[in-house]
């Protein structure tokens, strides 16, 4: 971190300097910890500068040249996710910076720290990695910039590019390095990417699979008559390419008659021969994926780039890819092999400080506060998500640590972790509930080409025991000292279900009052292009969880996660998942609009308008996508029905629905006619209409001005009141009392009336099965 402390350590120089966008943060589940701890491992000497100033190349010569290389990362997050909300607003804090100070990266920082590292010591080889360059290895479509980007090392210029899980591709390297290699001659590593000229193959024996168009149907042929005695008069091939073919009883017609025979032996070759023979052709086979140039002016042949990319993501059986950029080729090797437990193991046991380090005195970091207490215990995921980019960046394959090794974990949170009150917060990794798990025949796994292990249905060649999960948290409960053990990761309910004994262990023991859960959406529709189950699947899960938590005597409860405006959801589909919400008593605080990161499938679904997990061609399935603001937070509105600052939009959009008998202060009715705030701001404008322009937000957003405040209302202020825009009423039009709007409908009531609240007492709503 700082010159003093390589004083202090008796070093000269650095073999490594890693460049990170967060706070460094000593812990396995922060990056660039677990790779500085790895080389370190290895006898390299490794500097971190830490959110160094990217506005100067200073900040990147304050430990000196470094012998081998600059690693750069974002950090934990693409810095555009850490950076920008869904609706491309600045966040105002920054949880992986101390104090959540915002503002301490850059824009796209692999890209601008690769940029400054190269002029402070230009000739020093650049690495990126972390989850932004994992996420931006090809030409992919930029959310913020609404555009189709070139691959980040295009722009960063760097040398070398590790994706995915980058530990042995990482020690390989430096080893290599080390031993005198030159980086630009090191191709080889699995999990690495790096720009080449045109055309470049690593030896003469590799061939190309061009899948640069879109298939169309070519030349059908008639089929040969086997009946037929005698020789049909059709064209040569030769006369087919437009020469003459060679006249009857020349010398040329008689050597084009009898050819050269080539004799050859036959030779019976096994089954297991041509298998090898077939994997070593699979093997030296590259495939070529659309150009960065086509990719970013045709969006079917980027859908197709897509697809094609993540067909080829299995580590059993990905081929290398490559993209043409111009004059250059970005080549992609195939995916890293996953890590063996006890290299996971190794991976988590090194010796560090699981603490801030103490240069940020006592600087509150929220994502430190959030997992100081908890155990990572696997990677990657099989689910498949198309919203999701964990299997992108960590594979489909689980990988997992073994139980000693998370229990000793468990063991040193509770002897040195500070502040540890005996509550483990979270024992899991990108999902709870998928330890261990993996395909019965290795065989199998090795060959499939599934997108998900899940979807459409749970695979039969998929292991769902949760045996060695159970054995996991009771071990980890009965250590001495740790009072509870929570699940905080999300869980696959539908997996879940399958284990009746493991929903009842972590309803029973480890549930601490909340589980959070996503179904994500409820209609089919919407689940099939997210890849999720069916929302039946919930309801089994939330029926074992009402029961065990009975059988416990414990008041628990779900608290499911929505996402709105999601490709290929309708405002119907929303509307009825706003209903299913309404019927089971849910009124979400936090909801999340969605966000295209780069190369999620579900990405491409919003920028290209086609459905990449089917075959793409030119007449494929047309994805609609809500991308215009307005219907992104009526969406979102949608999920917070019950919220006051909604209703306008909701009304107006139901109206537009022809769902107007939805609107209304009745059980039956999903946002009422009136609220206190909108009565209390018509009372204003009705005492000052001279003032023309108001401040308030009862009208909402794209809302004509508000109705005429109900009769014994007027003048009265709830505690969400607001005073609406003051705006004279237009002649000849009344406003309409159910939609707050100025446009007439026969089929609605008109008439000012008085609040259903004054006339009846409302019903406190019912609590869902099985609460008390």
């Amino acid at each position: 971190m700082s010159r003093a402390e390589m004083d202090a350590l008796g070093w000269d120089e650095c073999d490594v300097i890693l460049v990170t966008g967060d706070a460094y943060i000593d812990h396995p589940s922060f990056g660039m910890a677990l790779v500085g701890r790895l080389l370190e491992a290895q006898g390299f000497r490794v500097g971190i500068i830490s959110q160094p100033d990217w506005t100067s190349a200073e900040a990147f010569r304050v430990l000196g040249k470094p012998r081998l290389y600059y690693g750069i990362t974002a950090g934990n997050m693409d810095s555009m996710v850490n950076r920008y909300t869904a609706d491309r607003k600045i966040r105002s804090e920054d949880a992986y910076t101390a104090n959540a100070e915002p503002n301490k990266r850059p824009d796209r920082a692999v890209t601008a720290y690769a940029q400054r590292a190269r002029e402070a010591y230009p000739g020093i080889p650049v690495v990126i990695g972390s989850i932004e360059a994992s996420l931006r290895r090809i030409a992919h479509y930029d959310y913020w910039s609404d555009k189709v980007r070139r691959s980040v090392l295009v722009d960063s210029k760097a040398d070398l590019l590790i994706f995915g899980n980058a530990e042995r591709a990482l020690v390989d390297l430096t080893h290599r390095m080390n031993a005198g290699e030159e980086i630009k001659t090191i191709r080889d590593l699995r999990g690495t990417a790096f720009l080449v000229p045109s055309g470049w193959l690593p030896t003469p024996e590799w061939g190309v699979h061009n899948s640069t168009r879109v298939d169309t149907p070519g030349k059908v042929d008639a089929h040969p008559d086997p009946y037929l005695m005698v020789q049909p008069n059709t064209p040569s091939c030769a006369s087919n390419g437009g020469a003459e073919a060679p006249a009857a009883g020349t010398e040329g017609a008689a050597a084009a008659a009898a050819p050269a025979v080539v004799e050859k032996p036959i030779r019976i070759m096994s089954r297991a021969e041509r298998q090898a023979m077939e994997r070593e052709k699979h093997q030296r086979t590259v495939v070529r994926l659309p150009s960065f140039e086509t990719v970013s002016t045709d969006p079917v042949m980027y859908a197709h780039a897509s697809r094609v990319f993540h067909l080829e993501s299995n580590p059993g059986n990905a081929r290398a890819l490559v993209q043409a950029h111009g004059e250059r080729d970005v080549w992609l090797n195939p995916p890293p092999l996953p890590l063996r437990m006890d290299e996971m193991d190794g991976v988590y046991d090194m010796n560090y400080a699981r603490a801030p380090h103490p240069s940020y005195g006592k600087a509150r970091i929220p994502a430190w506060e959030m997992i100081r207490f908890s155990v990572n215990i696997m990677r990657g995921c099989f689910g498949g998500c198309t919203f999701c980019s964990i299997t992108e960046h960590e594979g489909r394959i689980i990988q997992s640590r073994s139980e000693p090794s998370i229990l000793r974990e468990i063991e040193h949170i509770r002897d040195k972790t500070k502040g540890f009150t005996g509550t483990i917060s979270d024992l899991g990794g990108p999902t709870a509930n998928m330890y261990r798990l993996s395909c019965k025949e290795p065989e199998i796994e090795k060959t499939c080409r599934r997108l998900s292990c899940v979807f459409p249905s749970i695979c039969v060649n998929l292991g769902t025991d949760h045996s060695k999960l159970i054995a996991l948290y009771r071990k980890a409960r009965a250590i001495p000292g740790v009072k509870k053990i929570l699940i905080s990761s999300g869980l696959r309910y539908d997996l879940a279900v399958r284990s009746p004994e493991y929903v009842k262990e972590l309803v029973t023991h480890h549930v601490g009052g909340l589980l959070k859960i996503a179904p994500e959406h409820t209609e089919e529709n919407t689940l099939n292009k997210m890849m999720k189950p069916g929302i039946g699947a919930y309801d089994e899960f939330k029926e074992m969880f009402d029961r065990f938590s009975l059988e416990a005597g414990k008041k628990q409860y779900l608290i499911p996660y929505f996402i709105a405006a999601h490709p290929g959801t309708t405002d119907l589909d929303m509307l009825n998942l706003a209903l299913w919400l309404k019927k089971n008593n849910f009124k979400l605080d936090q909801v999340q609009t969605f966000m295209p990161t780069p190369m999620a499938m579900a990405t491409t679904m919003y920028h290209s308008r086609r459905n990449p997990l089917h075959k793409v061609t030119a007449d494929s399935e047309v994805v609609e996508t809500a991308r215009s603001g307005k219907i992104r937070r009526t969406h979102k509105a949608f999920l917070r029905y019950q919220d006051p600052e909604n209703w306008p939009i909701l009304r107006e959009a139901l109206v537009a629905m022809g769902r107007a008998d939805l609107i209304g202060n009745g059980e039956r009715h999903l946002i009422p006619a009136w609220s206190a705030g909108e009565a209390a701001g018509n009372a204003y404008s009705a005492a000052a209409p001279a003032k023309g322009k108001g401040g308030g937000k009862a009208g909402g957003y794209g809302a004509a001005p508000a109705a005429p405040a109900p009769a014994g209302r007027a003048g009265r202020a709830g505690k969400s009141g607001v005073v609406a825009a003051a705006q004279p009423q237009a002649r000849g039009a009344r406003a309409n009392a159910l939609t707050g709007s100025l446009t007439a409908r026969k089929s609605l009531e008109t008439k000012p009336r008085a609040s259903i609240l004054d006339t009846i007492k409302v019903k406190k709503p019912a609590a869902p099965r099985g609460r008390k």
